[in-house]
């Protein structure tokens, strides 16, 4: 599979659908998605391998006798849920995710190599005004990272 990349903006539709981009579509298999919470208040879409190997992981690393893992458990893996494209290109985002990520109706898709996120359109906005002095601090930091 070709890295998932570009930033869309695509508009939720009455009934919780979400047109994914042409360009995303040609990249991600045909079949079963995994879609789930995501840190920021974003929704994570996972193509089944990535899914598999992300969930393999956060169970095999991680202990059931430790809070903190449990809370990510809880986190990621228990709200996830299959999705499929319709004939459309379309996702169905269950209405507990929508809420979750405060999907009202104009929404940016972003490919970010193994995955997609799903974020509202103006809580984007917010986070990227709130987060670009620490995104400066990052870059800088990669400063040695070489090419």
């Amino acid at each position: 599979m070709e890295p998932l990349t570009g930033e869309f903006r695509n508009t939720l539709d009455e009934k919780g659908r979400l047109s994914v981009p042409a360009k995303l579509r040609g990249e991600l298999e045909v079949g079963t998605f995994t879609l789930t919470q995501g840190v920021d208040k974003c929704l994570w879409l996972f193509p089944p391998a990535e899914w598999k190997n992300l969930s393999e992981k956060l169970m095999s690393e991680t202990s059931l006798f430790h809070a903190r893992a449990r809370l990510i458990q809880r986190r990621i893996l228990a709200p996830s849920q299959e999705v499929e494209l319709d004939k459309a290109g379309r996702i169905a985002i269950p209405q507990s995710l929508r809420e979750y990520a405060g999907l009202s109706k104009d929404c940016v898709i972003l490919g970010i190599s193994k995955y997609v996120e799903i974020w509202d359109a103006e809580a984007y906005r917010q986070y990227l005004a709130e987060h670009e002095s620490e995104f400066l601090e990052a870059a800088e930091e990669l400063g040695e990272l070489t090419l």
